[in-house]
């Protein structure tokens, strides 16, 4: 049976591994577009700390689903595969190559599989929750996870408050968990074929260039443009102001550290989050995993793919 779905190229990776640019020249090489699939660079306005491909660094290159939405507007892997499908659909049919790029694992996994059917959240219950968080740690209720889904526990970080929170909602509203909904599940409402490549290189050359992407956010204005997104009435308790720099920038603003503790924590921050990316993409058998000098075997990979 022939197989006419249309075929996409992930170029995929933890934060500060190369991934934007290196889509550029395969977009140039190829005669490609790309669709951004990084959950910060949607939003309109926060460009330094999301690490946005400037025009320049564009290159010429159609890049889609960047500045799609205000900082205050909501926006998650549902919405962004009801952008993404037919965006993707209409590059196809006009026979270009399709490069899905970023490194929100979440928002490829959606586009490629489909959504999970999970109950709307409860706002008692999300409330009563998250207050629980509050007094006893995530890390506390992490451990509550783990005695009643210990599946989705091992893969949810102690940390990550948001999700442990919603893997917790999820029992309460279902009585059943959440590793127990993805397997039935599978994420199989496949409408695209994927070529998964996922970039890597050792830890300590990573650790350097997210240490040294960090402070050349700071030199490039991330201060400045975290004090614009304030001043024009975005708040701090926003999703996308609790984000990697701009919370950090927003502590030193409001005076609890000062701009060297700010840098370090977020270079600290970045490199844990890249960690968690990496666990993310491990779990993906289909992955193809490459470092960004080794073109010629990405070349051969995409050749062969499309």
């Amino acid at each position: 049976m022939t197989d006419n779905r249309p075929k996409l190229v992930i170029i995929t990776g933890p934060t500060a591994s190369g991934k934007s640019s290196l889509a550029v020249d395969l977009a140039l090489d190829f005669g490609g577009e790309i669709v951004n699939a990084d959950s910060m660079q949607i939003y309109r306005g926060m460009d330094i700390g999301t690490a946005k491909p400037s025009i320049s660094e564009r290159r010429g290159v159609p890049h889609h689903l960047i500045d799609v939405v205000d900082p205050d507007e909501e926006f998650n892997a549902s919405i962004y595969r009801s952008f993404a499908e037919p965006l993707l659909k209409e590059i196809a049919a006009r026979r270009k190559v399709c490069f899905v790029v970023g490194g929100t694992g979440l928002y490829i996994k959606t586009l490629l599989g489909g959504l999970l059917e999970c109950p709307p959240f409860d706002p008692k219950l999300r409330e009563e929750l998250s207050r629980g968080c509050e007094e006893q740690s995530s890390i506390q209720l992490h451990e509550r996870l783990k005695i009643l889904d210990p599946e989705s526990a091992i893969k949810i970080h102690p940390h990550d408050k948001m999700r442990i929170i919603r893997a917790l909602e999820i029992i309460k509203l279902t009585n059943r968990t959440l590793s127990s909904l993805i397997q039935k599940h599978a994420f199989k409402e496949m409408s695209f074929r994927a070529l998964k490549i996922c970039l890597y290189m050792e830890r300590k050359q990573l650790y350097q260039r997210i240490n040294a992407r960090s402070l050349a956010m700071i030199e490039a204005g991330l201060v400045e443009e975290t004090q614009s997104l304030l001043d024009n009435g975005y708040s701090p308790e926003l999703n996308a102001m609790r984000s990697l720099g701009y919370r950090h920038v927003m502590r030193y603003i409001e005076g609890g550290w000062d701009l060297d503790e700010a840098i370090r924590q977020l270079q600290t921050d970045t490199r844990r989050y890249a960690k968690r990316q990496l666990t993310w993409f491990r779990g993906d058998p289909e992955m193809v995993w490459v470092k960004p000098e080794d073109r010629d075997l990405i070349n051969k990979e995409i050749r062969e793919f499309i």
